[in-house]
């Protein structure tokens, strides 16, 4: 096994080992610091200047800004240090160890995405003794998997400033130039309790989230087409009734129930205008039912993302990687980077297919190609 291979096992081992799971559920829910200080003392030893951003009130979730060479421009190569939570007694090995088998390896977070880290270190190392005319910059962000208030927190600071940024989440070496975005809400009907027997003793918030429910599934098929992209798989907005919450006894008047819904936005639309118009419609639903309807947020919207086709990033992507750039169903940091003035990919090594699941692997024949490609990139914005 060459050298290089060996020291990415290594650094992927000890990634895989430090747990850092973020998880709207604080049962679940770990600092990333330990990662982010395991990335940082690495990147020191290699020569660059490493700045720890604190995410949280004392820092145990934090972001990594990691610098080799100066001046304007340059390449971001960017990732999230968190993971999802596990069943342990699902996978077939120790998720928190790093095991090879089958030409794979398995742990934790292996692709999606602490794989990526060591690779991108790689592929720096080609260039620690080379004079870089533009910064090559390695991010390391928190809590990409819940919140993404890592990736949030670098938006509102404004930094880091570069001309490009690749975020390497697992498209088996695709470029990704478009994404949609999310949105996950709740919407809390309050109406009037009261005994079965006579309607005109209470106000159905049952019956009030029957017919948000018919309206959202009315709007879901305006949506469709307004705002419907051939460039996806699923070529059209989608907007999911999740769960309905309500009521306590077949004999009582429902006073109080909710449903939640999630909404994938594709970029032809935003998702402040059509929350807004959501907002409106439950608006009209209320006054003519006579009912409280809110609509809440349940996580922090994550915008839809798109880099144009014909941009610098997207074209040398396409010519080295030899495949045409892709759009995906997930979400990714892409938006909040882009906001920062970079061209933006997402494009990693492993498979979405295997994240977010018992025995996540990357695959071993993934590892040279991403650092040949991430030093192809390297050469291009910095050299």
């Amino acid at each position: 096994m060459p050298h290089s291979n060996r020291l990415v096992l290594d650094q992927l081992r000890q990634l895989v080992g430090t747990p850092s799971v973020s998880s709207t559920d604080p049962n679940w829910d770990q600092g990333n610091r330990a990662v982010i200080d395991l990335l940082a003392n690495w990147l020191t030893d290699m020569g660059f200047r490493t700045e720890i951003q604190e995410v949280t009130p004392g820092g145990d979730k934090a972001n990594l800004i990691a610098t080799m060479g100066s001046g304007p421009g340059g390449l971001v190569l960017a990732g999230h240090t968190d993971t999802v939570p596990f069943d342990e007694g699902r996978w077939q090995s120790d998720p928190l160890q790093l095991t090879e088998r089958d030409h794979r390896l398995y742990g934790l977070g292996s692709t999606d995405m602490k794989g990526f880290f060591p690779l991108a270190i790689a592929a720096a190392g080609g260039f620690v003794d080379t004079p870089l005319k533009q910064p090559l910059i390695l991010l390391a962000t928190a809590d990409e998997e819940s919140s993404m208030n890592g990736a949030r927190k670098l938006a509102a600071a404004g930094r880091p400033k570069a001309r490009a940024a690749i975020i390497g989440e697992p498209t088996s070496l695709r470029p990704v130039r478009m994404h949609k975005g999310i949105m996950m809400e709740s919407v809390r009907v309050t109406g009037r309790a009261g005994h079965s027997s006579n309607p005109d003793l209470g106000n159905s918030a049952l019956e009030g989230i029957h017919a948000v429910m018919g309206d959202l599934i009315s709007y879901r098929r305006q949506l469709r087409e307004r705002y419907s992209n051939e460039f996806f798989t699923v070529a059209f907005p989608t907007l999911n009734l999740g769960c309905v919450h309500g009521g306590d006894s077949p004999n009582r008047i429902c006073g109080q129930a909710e449903l939640h819904f999630d909404l994938r936005m594709t970029p032809d639309g935003n998702n402040a205008t059509v929350r807004g118009e959501i907002e409106q419609r439950l608006a009209q639903i209320a006054t003519q039912r006579s009912l409280d309807i809110e609509l809440c947020s349940l996580i922090s919207e994550v915008p839809p993302f798109e880099q144009a086709a014909d941009s610098e990033l997207v074209q040398m992507a396409q010519r080295l990687t030899g495949h045409s750039a892709e759009a995906v169903a997930f979400a990714t940091e892409a938006p909040f980077l882009q906001q920062l003035g970079m061209e933006t990919i997402v494009m990693g090594p492993g498979s979405i297919d295997r994240a977010h699941q018992p025995d996540e692997y990357l695959e071993l024949d993934q590892i040279q190609p991403c650092i040949a490609l991430l030093q192809q990139c390297i050469r291009h914005y910095c050299v």
